[in-house]
Parts: C-alpha cells; structure tokens; sequence
C-alpha cells in the first residue's frame, strides 16, 4: 500500500509504519484500511504519555497505557504517533513483541525500560526499531524538558537562553543501551520537516495520527 514503511531489521516478525498517504489513524477509514494488511484487530491504546505497558494478548478494551507486549501469533500492538517515537521491539526467537509510545514524557518516565521489562527476554536478545519522530534539527524545547530527561547531556544543543533542540533518537539509544538492547535500528526521519510524508502535532496542531504496529507471525 502507498505510504507504508516497513522496518529494516534482522527480526522475524510482521512489523509497518502508515504515513499521512495512508491517511488518518483518528479516522475510521483509514484505520480499516490499516486493519486490511494485518492478521487481526490491531489492540488500541488510550494513549497519555506515560509509561504503563499493557499484554496486548488480554486486552479486552482500550486502556491508559503507552506501550503493548505480546506473545501470540496474530496479536497487533500498536500506537499512535504525529511527532513521538514509535519503538518497536522482538525478539531474536520471535516470541515476543512490543511497541512503545515514546515522546520526551515517555523517555523521561521510562516507557522504553518498561517495555523491555515486560517483554521478558533478555535485553540482549532483544531488537529495536526507532520509527519516524520529530528531528534533532527542529526540535526546541525548554529547561522542563531537559531537566525531566537528563541525560545523554549530548542530545541536546543549546539554541537560545533556556532553550535546546533535543534528539529523540539520541535518547531512546541510550536508554536501551542502559537496559542491555545492543542492536537498534532505524531513526533519521523527521516527521516535522518531511511535510508530505508525515504527519506532524507541533507543525499542523492537528490530530491527525499515523499508526506503528508489530506482530508475531
């Protein structure tokens, strides 16, 4: 289907990203559209920026959480992105997946560390993907931001007094470094200069959503 992007990585599992071609995620034709190319209903989330991490295998309704973790064939995580990262997680066996929801609150409050954790796998064995976020180019936040994250210092560059552009991808790697997930793909995109491609909160403060799901084939 036009739009989509599929992760380039070692993991044996089914795994897409919809782009603004594919349409918007807030609406119910796009998401029968999305629901088309996968092996079941995808598990929504009632996203809040948190760290909480659901087993998509049980969930029987949407729920507050920001992250998924399933052990079934035919199980979709998924969440919803316009300028947050989107992780997605297996593996090596291909018998867990997850996907995260991770914005600077998520990285800050430790969504990645959760999903990891509720994987149950060694972090070792473990494969990450970094799907399209908001660019270190463009990115400005303030003093909030910085002190919520902390740390690597190297993902922020100082711009203005009080103020930094912050690198998402920059974050999300280190922080799975730190829980022991060494093979980390993707990163480089910007959903908020890469206008046609994506959509992007900060650009359009819009709710037009994409999608990032994954599945055990």
């Amino acid at each position: 289907m036009l739009g989509l992007i599929r992760p380039e990585w070692p993991a044996r599992v089914g795994a897409l990203v919809t782009t603004a071609a594919t349409g918007d995620m807030a609406t119910e034709e796009a998401r029968a559209r999305l629901r088309s190319l996968l092996p079941g209903e995808p598990r929504w989330l009632h996203q809040v920026h948190g760290a909480r991490v659901v087993d998509a295998d049980r969930l029987a309704s949407v729920e507050k959480a920001d992250a998924a973790v399933a052990r079934t064939p035919g199980t979709v995580c998924v969440v919803k992105i316009a300028d947050c990262m989107p992780v997605l997680l297996a593996d090596e066996a291909a018998s867990v997946v997850g996907a995260a929801h991770a914005g600077w609150r998520g990285l800050a409050g430790g969504v990645l560390e959760a999903t990891v954790d509720a994987m149950g796998a060694p972090p070792s064995e473990l494969y990450a993907w970094l799907g399209p976020a908001i660019g270190p180019q463009v990115y400005e936040v303030g003093e909030d931001v910085r002190a919520a994250i902390g740390e690597p210092v190297s993902a922020f560059r100082a711009t203005r007094t009080g103020h930094w552009l912050l690198d998402l991808y920059a974050v999300a790697r280190a922080k799975l470094e730190a829980k022991g997930v060494r093979r980390i793909y993707g990163g480089g995109y910007c959903t908020y200069t890469e206008r046609e491609r994506f959509f992007s909160y900060r650009r359009d403060r819009g709710q037009s959503r994409m999608a990032a799901a994954i599945w055990l084939t």
